[in-house]
């Protein structure tokens, strides 16, 4: 049985949702045959996969190319594609094309948006129009510039009021989840008692409805900084560089082709 965004937010309280990212057709394939929830083609493709510092220099373009890629799968799993930078605060019918491009062009079935209260009225419009909405609060990856970097949030009162007031906006606004980046525990613990809609935690402890992991952190499969929340489950990398070592011995060698 395939799983919709109703699904999604059917599974609070009964079980932690599962969820990882997935930038092309074999990954996609991979996490579906394991039972995963949800699919996010997510920007952090361009950290990943293409060599970039940062989220930002992901177009439209690149999340239409790998979303197809996922959804040529046919998963059960949901997939959700990303927003990518700056697009969500553009004006409303650069924000519909580009949902419109994700679904109709790509197949993805949702789309996910970094921002916080004051995104609500355009996301209202969309879900209006049938277009179902992931939310993303806490830490934006987007933002990378404007933060100087990555930190957690939710250190003080003030914090916590204002995510809390930005889940319950997206919940209002008829998101069908709420994403919570590298929030305080204590706080993510909060909100997810307040939201009727499912929180979904990154780097934010235990005390969500659902996790999501970026699928090359958990399987090793990126050579650069890990964050320290990531729990790796293969070391896929290691695995790779030892087989291209071997390979080119052997062809040195004259040992391959035997």
């Amino acid at each position: 049985m395939r799983i919709t965004t109703q699904t999604i937010s059917r599974l609070k309280g009964e079980r932690p949702i599962v969820a990882v990212t997935a930038y092309d057709a074999v990954m996609a394939g991979y996490a579906d045959a394991a039972g995963v929830d949800l699919i996010l083609v997510g920007d952090s493709v361009g950290t990943t996969q293409l060599g970039y510092d940062s989220t930002v220099p992901v177009t439209l373009d690149m999340m239409v190319h790998h979303t197809a890629a996922v959804a040529r799968v046919k998963p059960k799993a949901l997939v959700v594609a990303d927003i990518p930078f700056a697009i969500a605060h553009d004006d409303f019918s650069a924000l519909l094309s580009a949902c419109r491009r994700l679904m109709q062009e790509a197949g993805a079935e949702a789309v996910k948006i970094e921002g916080d209260a004051s995104m609500a009225p355009a996301i209202a419009r969309l879900t209006n129009a049938g277009i179902p909405v992931w939310g993303h609060i806490g830490l934006l990856p987007q933002n990378f510039h404007q933060l100087g970097g990555y930190r957690k949030f939710g250190r003080n009162q003030a914090e916590k009021s204002s995510l809390l007031a930005d889940a319950l906006a997206f919940q209002e606004a008829n998101c069908f989840a709420v994403l919570c980046e590298m929030v305080n525990p204590k706080v993510t613990a909060a909100i997810t008692e307040e939201l009727k809609v499912p929180l979904i935690g990154i780097g934010s402890g235990v005390d969500c409805d659902g996790q999501i992991l970026v699928s090359n952190d958990m399987l090793g499969l990126n050579s650069g900084y890990i964050p320290s929340f990531v729990k790796q489950y293969a070391k896929l990398g290691d695995q790779a560089r030892k087989a291209f070592a071997a390979y080119a011995d052997d062809v040195r060698n004259r040992k391959f082709p035997s």
